[in-house]
């Protein structure tokens, strides 16, 4: 097998995160957190196009199953449904759907990363208060979330950091709390939504692994492909021995997260940030934000699952 061979796709953001493949529409979704922005990028067309969102950030998007025009997202500690054509620089509608973390002291979290299940139903976390500085963890306010087809938040683990990574075989969950730079597993009932027996699939610090666990996306082999914020690359995994199999170095130091996507979901999209960055990185790594494509991977994943109700 040739080299993997990675491809700037789009203009930098300032932290570019949550990529989802539509496969139906054959189109990448992903969001601009601190611009609160949702973006569209159609491979075929090369056409981008892009729909801000008022709230103080939009850190996922996800489409509604049987719909061309609905969207599950997060703004702040909102979950809202978008509509949006696809083509306007405005949405149509934003309604808002459900509210976490309403106890006083914790107003101040904020939802991260969130995808559907196997089963269509929506996972997502939240993070505490940020200190404005990447070196400081947010305190572990932040809670990992499921909603219920009438929008009731269930929660399901606490004293999280930073939530992110979610990723789903048959029978396992695989979730990231980015400060633990573990990727944690859990047994995972697809019927009742319910998780247990919380153990490590893989250790940052064991396999001498830079930066932070972030995004993930899992292939059809059952192996993840973890983002590694500040550490410039993504690593797959193999979460029942807890190697690394291999590493793909992305031309950005903050790499954000990933997904499968392209006609034969064979190809792995890639976001990234340009955040925190120094005048000095910001020069060596001029592409940092934008978005990439990796293709030659030799391996198939899975498609985004959307929402169901």
């Amino acid at each position: 097998m040739s080299a993997p061979k990675v491809q700037q796709i789009s203009a930098p953001t300032i932290l570019g995160e949550g990529p989802h493949w539509d496969h139906n529409a054959q189109a990448l979704y992903y969001v601009d957190i601190k611009s609160s922005a949702v973006h569209k990028y159609v491979p075929a067309t090369n056409k981008h196009t892009t729909v801000k969102i008022d709230g103080i950030q939009v850190s996922f998007v996800i489409p509604l199953e049987g719909t061309m025009n609905k969207f599950v997202i997060a703004v702040g500690r909102n979950v809202a449904i978008l509509t949006w054509d696809g083509e306007s620089s405005t949405p149509t509608d934003v309604k808002y759907v459900s509210v976490i973390d309403n106890e006083k002291e914790l107003q101040g979290n904020k939802l991260n990363d969130g995808k559907a299940d196997p089963t269509g139903r929506l996972w997502t976390g939240s993070l505490g208060p940020q200190t404005g500085s990447f070196t400081e963890y947010p305190p572990p306010l932040g809670s990992l979330f499921s909603f219920s087809k009438d929008w009731t938040p269930t929660k399901h683990v606490t004293n999280i950091s930073i939530s992110n990574g979610l990723a789903w075989n048959k029978e396992e969950m695989y979730y990231i709390d980015s400060a633990t730079r573990k990727v944690e597993a859990f047994d995972f009932d697809a019927e009742s939504g319910k998780i247990s027996n919380k153990h490590t699939a893989f250790d940052f610090e064991l396999n001498d692994v830079e930066g932070l666990p972030d995004g993930m996306a899992i292939d059809i082999e059952g192996k993840l492909w973890v983002a590694c914020f500040s550490g410039g690359q993504v690593i797959r995994v193999d979460p029942a021995n807890g190697k690394v199999l291999c590493r793909i170095e992305i031309p950005a130091p903050q790499v954000t997260s990933v997904a499968f996507g392209g006609p034969q979901l064979d190809e792995l999209y890639v976001t990234t940030a340009n955040f925190f960055l120094s005048e000095e990185q910001q020069k060596k790594y001029p592409a940092s934000g934008a978005i990439f494509r990796v293709t030659g991977l030799g391996v198939k994943g899975h498609p985004g699952q959307p929402v169901k109700l």
